[in-house]
């Protein structure tokens, strides 16, 4: 059986740090285009795990191993469209994925048109001015979590995928395939390792009912406490999602002097946004209290104390959107699937008092 090739195998062969190909291949900040592309390169020649595919074998070959019948018998659906309610900017975790997501569609000779769906949109339940349907040939959504809009989306015909979702707060879910962060194991392995230093006092800011991957983190938050017979305390559960919801209960806290060890955030934007409150209210992180977010956002690392944190692996994430997508143009009548994407811990010093 073949070896099975490793990120050191690869910085072996080209003289590299496994650090920096591993950030390449994850397609993390701080690398330069060139050195990115000259890693992704030798991965695919060397067979690395999602690169093994890549586009290295001759055009017609190349055609024959990844090009959907549906693709060949709808050549005038060439457009794969991204539905969003946000504009995806650098610091979200997708904006990474999309890049690595569209190379990958130039594989299948598809392009990757964006279109914003407005409050209008919403309200109306209407498609964005700019979309055409027949010209289409799947589509992806990414920040998309108002749950009847959605249904009429897979209700098109066209296959679709969705990255995160709805929450499924009643056991209801889309009609469709998901893509989602495993966002279960990393939150559990942070809350025991806390409680296993003896600091019990964990609360957790964020709107479980915002998106399936929140509310997976705030169970996951509640599984990891219950596991560990630590008492939850449902004062220092927090379910606002910015400044202005976050802010008055986090004041209220600090007045009755009744503030946990440490705060869980359901992602980086919001422990940003919990960091600024607390240091408006006169206390310091890590000394008053520690702080941990979710996503590794570059404002995770630039901000002071750097933010623990749960890195996503955003080059996997690309891969497995397009073999949903193919694999749902192959095959329309398979069933739904939710695929989830490896994730990982990472410690900084807004937890640095707990270690």
């Amino acid at each position: 059986m073949a070896k099975r090739v490793t990120i050191q195998d690869i910085a072996d062969e080209l003289g590299l740090s496994r650090n920096t190909v591993s950030k390449a291949l994850n397609n993390s900040e701080g690398l330069a285009e060139a050195t990115r592309q000259r890693i992704i390169q030798k991965a695919a020649e060397m067979g690395y795990k999602q690169f093994a595919l890549i586009n290295l074998m001759p055009a017609q070959q190349r055609e024959n191993a990844f090009i959907p019948n549906y693709l060949r018998e709808n050549p005038e659906r060439r457009e794969v469209a991204l539905f969003s309610t946000t504009y995806l900017a650098a610091p979200h975790f997708s904006s990474l994925m999309l890049d690595a997501f569209q190379n990958n569609l130039a594989l299948l000779g598809l392009t990757l048109n964006t279109h914003r769906v407005t409050p209008v949109n919403l309200e109306s339940h209407t498609l964005p001015i700019t979309f055409d349907i027949n010209r289409v040939a799947a589509i992806i959504c990414i920040e998309m979590f108002d749950r009847s809009y959605d249904q009429m989306v897979c209700a098109l015909g066209v296959p679709t995928l969705f990255v995160d979702a709805p929450p499924d707060l009643n056991g209801e879910t889309l009609p469709c395939d998901q893509l989602i962060m495993e966002n279960t194991s990393q939150v559990v392995k942070l809350v025991s390792e806390v409680l296993s230093r003896h600091h019990s006092q964990i609360g957790f800011i964020g709107n479980w009912e915002h998106c399936q991957s929140f509310y997976e983190r705030y169970c996951a938050f509640r599984l990891a406490m219950t596991l560990n017979n630590a008492p939850v305390n449902e004062n220092w559960l927090i379910p606002g999602n910015n400044m202005e919801e976050i802010h008055p209960p986090l004041s209220r806290l600090a007045r009755e002097n009744n503030l946990p060890e440490l705060f869980i955030c359901a992602n980086d934007f919001i422990a940003l946004d919990v960091m600024r409150s607390l240091y408006a209210l006169g206390l310091n992180v890590p000394n008053d209290i520690a702080l941990a977010g979710f996503d590794d956002s570059s404002g995770s690392r630039r901000c002071i104390p750097p933010l623990t944190t749960v890195h996503i692996h955003t080059q996997i994430m690309a891969y497995e959107a397009v073999r949903l997508l193919r694999s749902r143009m192959e095959e329309p009548s398979l069933n739904f699937r939710r695929v989830y994407t490896e994730t990982e811990l990472i410690w900084r010093a807004s937890t640095s008092t707990l270690r």
